[in-house]
């Protein structure tokens, strides 16, 4: 027989492995630490310029970033901060290197989401997010889902519930119950506003004192910061039902959606959810928040199944909570109407060119979704397995692990699945509307 307390005793178990394999996956120090990438690299893969260009500029102003060169090669080597050093400094062809962001609008938002466990969502996040921060966009990653797969690839595991999606909810709640105890005594009826009263259970966690900052976290890249995610969050899904008993009209599905309006439009340019293999409180704040949704799925028929399954019952369930937007607090942008999405694709992942069943389904997904059906999908390649079992991304690894071909294949595939994304998103941030 086991109980509460053998599955204990076998999470402390496994916890001290996880340190393990982090030492061996990071730094000694336990902390995720970013590579330098070579010129070869910043120039035709990350500036798309001829290297002799590239080099050439460099020579031509001595005042630009110019790298370091390892003892064993005449290579130059260049962080992060000082590629975008030089993106904002050359021009090529009288052409900046800057990424296109509308001007005056907030960052656009990108949910990753479906049923399927095992779809891809977080390696799909992982590596969008990368891919946008060597395009030199400004990154916020929110991860929902409790297996915290994105925010231990983002090196970050000792992560404090409080400090998670469910730490927003929960200081939500907190926040809207007093708006709406403050809101006049009196309705036009004549009949008196019912107070809403919150447990000490609730208020004595001290998360309306929170700020906005207090829920974002570092990473290893200087243009990507995180809303993390633990185990320990998986309650959220049982501690939302009772919250939403304890205030009936609280707007729990728009909770994360208010807290992103409160980042000041500046901050970011992409902000990426992960969402949990599920449709739940967690996923519905993520879908509500979203301006995008991208849904992943692998090429057989099950991963079919299961994307059709998900995409009715997200339909479903956006259509219960458009029939309660009655006096909501909405965030911006909304306005009380209907959740729309500017965008949704559907992305196959693990494809397999040579795979006649594969083939067969990219073109079965295409006879059903037609242009949402990314044209893109991510192959499986051996360097993609190696980044995934060491928690990096394709962009994280060097490329002299390997052979040059393997690595480049994989970030190939990469490369153009980002490069439709970004354009799409893109298309997406000119239609939306500007904050009210």
């Amino acid at each position: 027989m086991y109980t509460y307390e053998d599955l204990h005793v076998l999470q402390s178990q496994s916890l001290k492995m996880q340190g393990w394999i982090r030492k061996q996956t990071f730094s000694p120090e336990l902390e995720k630490t970013l590579r330098r990438f070579s010129s070869w690299e910043v120039s035709e893969l990350i500036f798309q310029v001829n290297q002799s260009t590239f080099r050439g500029r460099l020579a031509a102003d001595p005042s630009l970033p110019a790298g370091e060169v390892e003892e064993d090669g005449r290579q130059r080597w260049f962080s992060l901060e000082e590629i975008n050093e030089l993106r904002r400094r050359m021009k090529i062809n009288r052409k900046t290197l800057l990424p296109r962001r509308p001007a005056g609008k907030r960052a656009i938002r990108a949910a990753i989401a479906n049923f399927k466990g095992g779809a891809g969502k977080s390696t799909v996040a992982l590596h969008f997010a990368h891919a946008a921060a060597l395009d030199g966009y400004r990154v916020l990653c929110v991860d929902f889902d409790p297996q915290a797969t994105l925010s231990h690839s983002m090196g970050l595991s000792d992560v404090s519930e409080d400090h998670t999606v469910w730490g927003i909810m929960a200081r939500d709640l907190i926040r809207e119950t007093d708006r709406m105890n403050a809101m006049p005594s009196g309705a036009a009826s004549g009949a008196s506003v019912p107070q809403r009263r919150l447990p000490a259970s609730v208020r004595d966690m001290g998360l309306e004192e929170l700020r906005v900052s207090d829920f974002i976290q570092n990473t290893s890249w200087p243009t990507i910061d995180l809303i993390p995610s633990c185990a320990n969050a998986a309650f959220v899904e049982f501690a939302s039902a009772q919250y939403r008993h304890l205030n009936p009209d609280w707007s729990f599905f728009a909770a994360v959606a208010r807290y992103l309006d409160a980042i000041p439009d500046d901050s970011y340019d992409m902000i990426i959810f992960d969402c949990p293999p599920a449709i739940g409180y967690q996923s519905m704040n993520a879908v509500f928040a979203a301006d995008v949704l991208y849904i992943p799925s692998g090429p057989g028929y099950w991963e079919y199944d299961s994307t059709t399954s998900f995409i009715g019952q997200l339909s479903e369930a956006l259509e219960d909570l458009n029939a309660g937007f009655r006096d909501v607090a909405f965030p911006a942008g909304n306005h009380g109407r209907p959740k729309a999405f500017l965008d949704v694709r559907f992305l196959l992942t693990r494809f397999e060119p040579g795979n006649d069943l594969h083939r067969a389904m990219y073109d079965a997904f295409g006879k059903v979704f037609g242009e949402r059906l990314a044209e893109h999908p991510i192959e499986l390649t051996r360097a993609v397995e190696q980044s995934g079992r060491f928690l990096s991304s394709v962009y994280e690894i060097d490329y002299r692990n390997m052979t040059r071909e393997t690595w480049r294949r994989a970030r190939a595939t990469f490369d153009r699945a980002y490069g439709e994304f970004r354009d799409n998103l893109i298309a997406a941030w000119d239609d939306m509307e500007d904050k009210a």
